[in-house]
């Protein structure tokens, strides 16, 4: 049964190459964009590091999975062109969601890093249909081919401080705006 807005199968196709289609590249766009004005629920980011090779700032949205009050990043499509920049930059990047806060990621050695690809299929619906273990699987699942898909560990500048992504500002300015128009009748 086809998925709104995208099935499954369409999702997979805009990466069929390992890298990102046309279509895939406006939805990063728009998604990107809409991650770093803080709208979204908190685990809606948009990372900002500097391109390896170019230097140049590139942005990708990304879904963030949350594991014993930490954050993580995980890459949907493996070893990237967002983790090989974040691992030449020795870590550094920018997280924008309502401003930009400059933080460090620490990869998460691959024996560890099951029980975070885990909680990740569990949140991030968008990476599901990249990782070949269903929602719900066991952990061991998880554990077999975590190697393949990288996790960071989100921590503030200092590279000691866990990271934890503020709260959304619009369910606020939704709320006062639905009562001032109540107060207007």
């Amino acid at each position: 049964m086809p998925k709104w807005p995208i099935s499954d199968d369409e999702l997979r196709a805009m990466y069929r190459t390992g890298a990102a289609n046309a279509d895939a590249q406006w939805w990063a766009r728009f998604w990107g964009r809409i991650h770093a004005w803080g709208v979204m629920p908190r685990r809606w980011v948009t990372l900002e590091v500097p391109g390896r090779r170019t230097g140049r700032l590139m942005r990708v949205p990304l879904g963030m999975a949350d594991l014993g009050g930490r954050w993580y990043l995980v890459s949907m499509l493996g070893d990237c062109n967002w983790t090989k920049n974040v691992r030449a930059d020795d870590g550094r990047a920018v997280l924008w969601r309502g401003r930009a806060r400059r933080c460090r990621l620490v990869e998460v050695p691959p024996g560890q890093a099951g029980p975070i690809l885990q909680r990740y299929v569990d949140r991030v619906p968008g990476g599901r249909p990249h990782i070949p273990v269903p929602k719900g699987a066991p952990l061991a699942d998880f554990d077999a081919v975590a190697g393949r898909y990288p996790a960071f560990e989100v921590f503030a500048d200092d590279g000691t401080t866990p990271y934890t992504p503020p709260r959304s500002w619009f369910p606020i300015v939704a709320a006062v705006g639905a009562v001032a128009l109540l107060a207007r009748r």
